[in-house]
């Protein structure tokens, strides 16, 4: 699904044309994704104050509360003009004026669209979330700190969003292989040094694929409909059996909480 630097880049695409817009118009085409789609009438008037993303979540911050996003397994957002016929999969038009949509696809239908009143962050798909991985409480001295003691495997501990948000799968995978730190190693057992280094390839592997607009896996394209490059710059993730692009060795694959989970033997202690 798309992980969190799809949805910056999503965010990146869809907020400087949106930002400060009003709502004319919300057309709710077919209210069954993940949860049933029910929005107050008085969105429709509403000024978009601003844009931010929480999580994997997207935030349109409006007067009095925010409609939050989630894109699911296959959603994405389009701005498209008001005289372009819906498809089967367009499920919800946000219309602003100058005959301008704001349009929500979901072929799977495993998004979802909430409203809640100001504060947005006390909505319950926000609450208990972790701290940002790009942002400065996510560091070595915070990873390790809430690493101790803890017998779960180190990228279990990365995708875990009570701890920090947004780490997937993909770029768990990724950066742990360039933190040389093997993703089933209990995270208790990993050092400070190895949690700095894991912190800081963290930040740096998400914000390589926000620049290269995200990876693209099965659906996921961007909000302009390009796909993402990220997928190019893989070192372990979808691997399994290749070599390893630094020493050579054949990388391991394996199934670590039920996902696919890819390093390399020599590389990663």
């Amino acid at each position: 699904m798309p992980e969190l630097p799809e949805v910056e880049t999503t965010l990146r695409g869809i907020a400087p044309a949106l930002d400060g817009e009003r709502i004319a118009q919300v057309i709710v085409r077919d209210a069954r994704l993940r949860w049933p789609v029910a929005l107050p009438d008085d969105i429709a008037g509403q000024r978009i104050v601003r844009i931010s993303r929480r999580a994997k979540y997207l935030l349109l911050h409006l007067e009095t509360g925010a409609l939050i996003l989630h894109l699911g397994m296959s959603g994405r957002l389009r701005i498209v003009s008001n005289n372009v016929p819906p498809g089967k999969h367009d499920h919800v038009d946000i219309a602003f004026g100058r005959g301008r949509l704001l349009r929500l696809t979901d072929p799977r239908r495993f998004g979802s669209l909430h409203w809640q009143p100001h504060p947005s962050a006390s909505h319950w798909l926000l609450r208990g979330l972790g701290v940002e991985p790009l942002q400065a409480e996510f560091d070595g001295v915070y990873l390790f700190s809430r690493s101790r003691r803890r017998r779960v495997a180190i990228k279990a501990l990365l995708m875990n969003a009570g701890i920090v948000v947004g780490v997937g799968n993909i770029y768990a995978n990724e950066a742990l292989f360039k933190a040389g730190v093997r993703p089933r190693r209990a995270a208790g057992r990993v050092t400070r040094a190895e949690c700095d280094a894991t912190a800081a390839a963290v930040k740096e592997t998400l914000s390589a694929a926000i620049e290269l607009g995200g990876t693209t896996l099965r659906d996921y394209v961007g909000s302009d409909g390009a796909p993402g490059y990220f997928v190019a710059q893989l070192l372990v993730y979808g691997r399994g059996g290749e070599p390893c692009r630094v020493c050579g060795t054949t990388l391991k694959g394996i199934r670590l909480g039920q996902r696919s989970t890819v390093y390399c033997p020599r590389c990663q202690r």
